[in-house]
């Protein structure tokens, strides 16, 4: 298990971040120029993977959910500089952790800020591939770096409700005062 390694909890959030940055650009690179997702959606439409979940490209110009769309490059530069704070201060933060579900999660979101910031350079917007949808029902298209970014803020959340380590540091230890009364 991950807590067992010889990593410290800083290598572990920043190692995180790393795999999670590779791993995202490197299937959306796949699937531009290896599976080339836009001469297939153009020819045939979604790839459909199962009745509920297809593979599509679509271009997000704005934040999640498609929220401020920006089609001028101010607005382009101004998202790929908040990434960029993002990024800087989940190092930050994850500097400064000793705990180790702390840096993971902050090493997911860190990841995804990192992999969304780079396709805006790149590509003036983010990639976005992956489609769910149920009867008329549709969820918002998203990539693996926002699966990083919600899993690292869910475990954030997680932690934040059940302590993880810090619930066994408010266990009050033994009195020594006590002790000491007793034995004068």
């Amino acid at each position: 298990m991950v807590w067992r390694t010889g990593l410290s909890a800083r290598s572990l959030g920043y190692l995180v971040a790393l795999i999670g940055f590779v791993v995202d650009q490197a299937f959306k690179l796949w699937m531009l120029f290896g599976f080339q997702i836009d001469a297939v959606m153009r020819f045939e439409g979604p790839v459909r993977i199962t009745p509920f979940f297809d593979l599509v490209l679509v271009w997000n110009r704005g934040i999640s959910y498609g929220l401020f769309q920006q089609d001028d490059d101010l607005g382009r530069y101004m998202l790929i500089g908040l990434a960029g704070i993002a990024a800087i201060a989940l190092g930050i933060w994850i500097w400064k952790s000793h705990d180790k579900l702390t840096t993971l999660a902050l090493g997911l979101i860190m990841g995804g800020a990192l992999g969304n910031g780079l396709d805006r350079i790149l590509h003036g917007a983010v990639v976005d591939l992956f489609h769910f949808h149920v009867g008329s029902f549709s969820w918002y298209i998203f990539n693996l770096a926002d699966v990083w970014i919600v899993v690292g803020a869910a475990l954030l959340v997680l932690e934040s409700l059940f302590g993880g380590r810090k619930a066994g540091k408010l266990k009050k230890a033994p009195d020594s005062s006590r002790k000491d009364a007793a034995n004068e």
